[in-house]
């Protein structure tokens, strides 16, 4: 017992230490480790497993868009990146440069991506003719590097996994009309795949992707109350079109300049799956995401037969199409419970010699720890309905606390207050005045805006900050 106890005492009580409780999490539940290359991680097997499901659902989602995968090169020619002048001075303090090729230096130094914006406009530049040529909707899966200097697993690392989305149109409508539909898939794969819930809306211009006349953005809340940017889209215009030259020509004959956007989500979601759903015994997965949705645990396996029906009950919801494996290793059950709980795998299935005899199961819901007990006639029928329970009750609890979590302000006093007092956002009266904008990040102690959402509350008719009139009401929080 001493030793099953340790295990879960190696995590720190969420409540007391956030911070170091989502670094035990990461390290017990073996999602991601440290490496000799600093601000670099490895993703081991748990961690890469949950970008894959996200990888393949979101993929699925985007394909049904007209969204086709590319793949292009890592490393960016300066001249390249130089092009886009809002682009590369939003970018610069992060790139990291490959000066050398071998023992030659090389003749241009080249940037390893922090984004592919660059790239891809240079290739369009060469290959769009005409209308027939667009749209061009495509997307890469890769990695990209940016320079961080503090880093933080998942959350913000040097080099991290993404998605990176890349368009051009014919018409500035048809290109925004995508900026906004990139925006809706992303707020539908995370609440209804991660069970996340969102606030969702436009960032501000100081807020926006260097280089992008808007970008649309989706916010999530972590049980500390701080915002985490889930993912976010981008209408650039014309910007980078016509700093490459990326022309085509209409069925008049007639040149124009096309419209670009871009979109993407990276592996800080799995950062966010952690402290959205998380508890003190580890990491708590939403079925519809989790690599495996059930884990077999055989009781008393040295008993005749218990092993032999605890595979054959394995194998039955495999072919129904479960994600299920067993754990019949020699560590006692304490253990194995401790482990599955703390992996975030959704519901274990216990099953001993009473259960055999008496053709049932024990379900266990990772989520409440309720135990269901279920005949083995039954169980495949009966593990899908628990499994869209418990996706559901994930919902509802964090969209309970998100709610229960944003608050108003109508003076500033009122806003310091309750940053001070309350973990969370607050909405307030904005002027759009990007000195306001800074002045309420210094009085409250780093709360930015996160977003001007879509449907506008009337708070009050002032600027919470300097008393002019107000033009949007704004979503404010602290984030990572």
């Amino acid at each position: 017992m001493a030793k099953e106890k340790k295990f879960v005492e190696a995590i720190t009580s969420r409540d007391e230490d956030f911070a170091q409780w989502y670094t035990d999490v990461v390290s017990k539940a073996e999602l991601c480790d440290y490496t000799g290359v600093k601000g670099c991680m490895v993703y081991l097997p748990n961690g890469y497993a949950i970008w894959e499901k996200m990888q393949a659902d979101l993929d699925k989602r985007f394909k049904e868009t007209g969204v086709e995968n590319v793949y292009l090169p890592m490393l960016i020619p300066e001249n390249l990146l130089q092009k886009e002048k809002d682009h590369i001075e939003g970018f610069a303090p992060e790139v990291a440069w490959v000066t050398h090729g071998g023992n030659e230096p090389l003749q241009e130094r080249m940037c390893i991506r922090p984004t592919s914006e660059t790239l891809f406009c240079d290739h369009w530049s060469k290959t769009v003719q005409s209308y027939r040529d667009l749209p061009k909707i495509w997307n890469q899966w890769c990695s990209v590097l940016r320079w961080e200097k503090t880093t933080r697993p998942f959350l913000r690392s040097r080099e991290f996994l993404w998605q990176e989305g890349h368009t051009i149109h014919a018409t500035y409508e048809e290109a925004e009309e995508r900026t906004i539909l990139m925006q809706k898939i992303y707020k539908d794969f995370i609440e209804e795949s991660l069970a996340i819930p969102l606030v969702a809306g436009k960032k501000t211009d100081s807020e926006k992707f260097a280089g992008a006349e808007d970008t649309y953005t989706v916010e999530a809340l972590m049980h500390d109350g701080k915002a985490l940017q889930a993912a976010t889209s981008h209408f650039f215009g014309s910007g980078f079109a016509d700093a490459f030259d990326i022309k085509y020509l209409d069925k008049n004959n007639e040149l124009h300049s096309v419209y670009e956007t871009s979109w993407g989500l990276t592996t800080r979601m799995i950062g966010a799956l952690i402290m959205v759903h998380g508890d003190d015994s580890g990491l708590i997965l939403p079925p519809r995401i989790a690599p495996v949705q059930t884990r077999v645990i055989p009781i008393a396996q040295h008993k005749e037969g218990v092993l032999e029906k605890a595979t054959e009950l394995m194998n039955a919801l495999k072919v129904a199409g479960y994600a299920v494996n067993m754990d019949d290793s020699d560590k006692s059950p304490g253990w194995k419970f401790s482990e599955q709980e703390m992996q975030g795998i959704p519901t274990r299935i216990e099953i001993g010699p009473k259960d055999i005899e008496n053709n049932q199961v024990v379900v266990v819901r990772r989520d409440t720890r309720e135990k269901i007990v279920v005949s083995l006639d039954e169980i495949v029928t009966k593990l899908g309905e628990i499994l869209e329970n418990i996706q559901k009750d994930m919902f509802a609890k964090a969209k309970a606390f998100l709610d229960s979590h944003i608050d108003t302000a109508v003076t500033m006093d009122e806003m310091i207050e309750k940053f001070q007092e309350n973990r969370g956002f607050i909405k307030a009266m904005w002027c759009g005045d990007e000195a306001c904008e800074d002045e309420i990040k210094a009085q409250t102690g780093g709360a930015s805006s996160r977003c001007i959402p879509p449907e506008q509350e009337h708070l009050s008719d002032v600027c919470i900050c300097c008393g002019k009139p107000a033009k949007h009401m704004v979503y404010w929080g602290k984030s990572y």
